[in-house]
């Protein structure tokens, strides 16, 4: 590994330390180092550390002429390809100067006030982690935590659990306080990893909504970590935050709450229709697999959390039920609607998907119940509000004969 740095002289405590990992990222590299430059914070208040991961696509060559001419200090290191992203984040990070650091992927690039903006939230408010608002060039990006510009937020007032990329904000002080790095094992998911432990030790998170921070860019040769690899990286992926979930909260509420994150948008993706189109030896894989995941955190505090379709998959991945899994997919696949039934004096709905009340089949029946809203052919089915139970016709017949009887005591003619 060798160092080079050139260009302006190096300030002593920058804002932010932007840290840059780099593979065959050109030419998607030159929007994203032009956008740091125009940063509106100044460039003298910025410092870029870019990592070359044995790139052999002239990368390594436009970072060292970026260095030797841009306002923006910038330092390069050139080392041997380390298989993924979590080794040049923590070389990045290991060389960091700044107050905060921030974690710009080379195929991606910043909106002009992004870094102004969420360092002057960090600052005023004392929070350790800020997220800025993520728009999407060619690929979806995260919105539900977007919907209002927060001061200051936590894991459980906001949805920022569900948008675990390491592109944000992060004190540094934080990080070097629990040394914190990305996993190496890792080669998918290891940016949900660092990020959620950040969320959980930081002292608080800001969210920036009404500006467009990032634009996270769709690469269309494939290159990309999160549009390659096996599935196996996935279990590993959720594996990892399952644990680290498990790590920092005792099994109850807030676990389940965060246990979200890991079963639908890791784990549920691989038992899609894509599960349909597997060979019977790559299904059987995958439900062994998830295995181990389904014994120690699926539990019945999850399950109410998700909408009914997510939940029955999940349930016969926890049973391994190959045979109704495959049921439902075809289900979901050709676009049939499941009858809505209401059982009980309160009317509580349930989904009739396949096999709901089949007795053989064996899935009880609160599998099938709507715990959130959802909607249904076009129509919200919601939960019931709890309260009072509606009376039955006989006991509200038996009100107004009643009522009738009272009025006729009284000298009052009775109403109909």
């Amino acid at each position: 590994m060798n160092e080079n740095e050139t260009g302006m002289a190096a300030v002593e405590i920058p804002d932010v330390t932007v840290i840059i990992g780099a593979y065959e990222a050109m030419p998607y590299l030159i929007p994203c180092l032009k956008s740091v430059e125009a940063q509106t914070l100044g460039a003298d208040r910025i410092e870029i550390v870019a990592v070359n991961d044995g790139s052999t696509d002239g990368t390594g060559e436009y970072l060292d002429e970026f260095a030797a001419r841009s306002k923006v200090s910038t330092r390069v290191v050139h080392q041997e390809n380390s298989g993924g992203p979590s080794g040049p984040r923590n070389v990045g990070l290991d060389m960091a100067r700044g107050r905060y650091v921030f974690f710009l992927d080379a195929d991606d690039y910043l909106g002009d006030e992004a870094l102004e903006r969420m360092v002057a939230m960090a600052d005023r408010n004392g929070t350790d982690v800020v997220l800025g608002k993520i728009e999407g060039i060619g690929r979806g990006a995260p919105k539900s935590m977007f919907g209002r510009t927060l001061e200051r937020t936590d894991l459980f007032s906001s949805n920022i659990k569900f948008t675990l990329s390491a592109e944000k904000l992060f004190r540094r002080e934080l990080l070097e306080k629990h040394r914190m790095r990305f996993d190496q094992q890792l080669y998918t998911g290891e940016d949900a990893r660092f990020t959620l432990e950040a969320y959980v030790r930081s002292n608080g998170v800001s969210i920036v909504a009404d500006y467009v921070c990032l634009y996270i860019v769709r690469r269309d040769d494939g290159k990309h970590i999160t549009q390659s690899g096996s599935y196996a990286m996935r279990f590993d992926s959720a594996t990892a935050l399952m644990d680290l979930i498990a790590d920092f909260f005792p099994p109850g509420e807030q676990r389940d709450e965060l246990m979200i994150r890991p079963f639908v948008i890791t784990l549920l993706p691989q038992f899609d229709h894509r599960w349909l189109k597997a060979k019977t030896g790559t299904r059987q894989d995958k439900l062994e697999l998830a295995q181990p995941l389904t014994d120690k955190y699926w539990t019945p505090g999850v399950a109410r959390r998700l909408k009914v379709p997510e939940r029955l998959r999940l349930h016969y991945v926890a049973e391994g039920r190959a045979d109704l899994l495959e049921e439902h997919l075809r289900f979901l696949q050709a676009k049939e609607v499941p009858e809505v039934v209401r059982k009980g004096r309160e009317g509580k709905p349930y989904l009739a998907y396949p096999h709901f009340g089949d007795k053989e089949a064996g899935v009880p029946d609160e599998m099938y119940a709507v715990t959130v809203p959802e909607w249904v052919d076009g129509v919200r089915v919601s939960v019931p509000k709890a309260g009072k139970p509606k009376p039955s016709f006989a006991r509200r017949v038996v009100r107004k004969l009643r009522r009738m009887a009272r009025g006729t005591a009284a000298g009052r003619p009775a109403r109909s």
